[in-house]
């Protein structure tokens, strides 16, 4: 099972010297490129988990609701809320939608699953920092679902055979063909291979003067878009099962 998610987060570069680059300017190029993301998932017909970063949850209303109308489920993306407000969030996101909210996405500040269980969370998606050293530091970590104080914990994938996660760095870095290879042999090995891509990565760096690093502009943009159609196209024609996490956990 490939279960296809997407962290819908502002880019946080800074500007380039002599640019000026505002929050609502941010939130709108935000807007823009998960309309690009639902634009190829409609093409394709597949469904995916969208993990909305908590502290702009509340000025993404609409598209929230657009996500959801498409039948993509909806889940929180915790970079560094406080369980009071996560669980405001929640409360205030779930009445608009008139859906559950079930899932969390954490990296940094890790809120327990004790309280997140109390916010009525059901599960909570482990997520590791993205850099160019990390294949040595996962050669231990599990690929298996487990559970801890009633929630069940899903952890990044990690191709048994590269030893690459599958996550937003090596999609943007590796070549397609190798990285739809390195899906169908983990699938042979794993139950399922979790994919996430951050809503950033689809910024048009050329229209928009960000400072980023070399090797974060590599594949930007309207390439990630060509890549990820790619993908879709290849697991449609390869007939792969796609779900939803919800769908999948429960």
């Amino acid at each position: 099972m490939i279960l296809l998610t997407f962290n819908i987060v502002n880019i946080e570069a800074p500007a380039q010297k002599g640019s000026e680059i505002s929050y609502e300017d941010r939130l709108n190029i935000t807007i823009d490129n998960t309309k690009a993301i639902l634009r190829i998932l409609d093409l394709h017909d597949i469904k995916a988990s969208f993990f909305i970063e908590i502290s702009i949850a509340g000025k993404l209303k609409n598209m929230i609701k657009a996500i959801s109308s498409q039948g993509h489920e909806i889940a929180f993306y915790n970079k560094d809320s406080q369980a009071d407000f996560i669980e405001e969030t929640k409360k205030e996101t779930e009445y608009f939608l008139e859906k559950q909210v079930r899932g969390i996405r954490q990296k940094d500040l890790i809120i327990s699953p004790e309280i997140l269980k109390m916010a009525g969370f059901n599960y909570i998606s482990r997520i590791d920092h993205a850099h160019v050293l990390f294949p040595l530091k996962r050669l231990k970590t599990t690929t298996k679902i487990t559970e801890e104080d009633g929630l069940s914990i899903i952890p990044e994938s990690i191709s048994p055979y590269s030893q690459l996660p599958y996550n937003d760095f090596v999609f943007q870095f590796l070549p397609v063909k190798f990285y739809q290879n390195m899906v169908f042999e983990t699938l042979k090995n794993d139950d399922f291979v979790l994919i996430y891509l951050d809503s950033w990565q689809f910024t048009d760096l050329k229209k928009h003067c960000f400072s980023v690093p070399f090797y974060r502009r590599l594949n930007a943009g309207k390439k990630m878009e060509d890549k990820l159609d790619a993908l879709l196209s290849w697991i449609n024609e390869k007939e792969l099962a796609t779900s939803r996490v919800k769908d999948y956990i429960f």
